[in-house]
């Protein structure tokens, strides 16, 4: 394919997409997959805080989950941010993570995004970097989950990330 950055709409997702964003999710080999149930609810319950970016003929080809956290109701959390293989290379991701920020944070105050990444995934820790360069925002990083909590078997730690204050989204 040979759609650019631009060819492609963001907006929020609908139940419809929540197979292909399972698909997607699968497809990535880095993010941990959820039952695809989880994702039929997420694009149900949480697409305010959700964006899926749209090829051409209205297929999703990337996706950023999130929610504002009930205790921070200023935090934006990412959960989770794929693209499909066929765009990666493009900054979809980046736009992704920058067009929702921008949409939550022109309906409530936002000031902080956090995410968590597991050690060595270095393309995540790229782009959270950058988004923090490119809104003037400071990163910090903490051991949010050790690896002896997760009950299911070897998982790496999952470290927070926390992007603050933004200046700019």
């Amino acid at each position: 394919m040979t759609a650019t950055q631009a060819d492609l709409l963001i907006d929020r997702p609908s139940v419809a997409d929540g197979a292909a964003l399972w698909r997607i999710a699968k497809e990535s080999g880095k993010l941990d997959l959820n039952s695809s149930y989880s994702y039929l609810l997420w694009c149900r319950d949480f697409a305010a805080t959700s964006a899926v970016a749209r090829a051409e003929d209205g297929r999703p080809v990337g996706f950023v989950t999130g929610y504002v956290r009930p205790e921070a109701p200023q935090t934006l959390l990412v959960w989770q941010v794929a693209v499909d293989a066929a765009y990666r290379g493009r900054g979809l991701a980046a736009a992704l993570l920058d067009g929702l920020t921008a949409r939550i944070t022109a309906e409530r105050p936002v000031t902080t995004v956090e995410t968590t990444i597991t050690p060595g995934n270095t393309a995540s820790e790229r782009l959270f970097t950058s988004f923090a360069a490119r809104h003037g925002a400071d990163v910090t990083r903490e051991a949010l989950f050790g690896s002896a909590l997760f009950p299911d078997g070897p998982h790496d730690p999952e470290v927070l990330y926390r992007i603050g204050p933004l200046t700019s989204a």
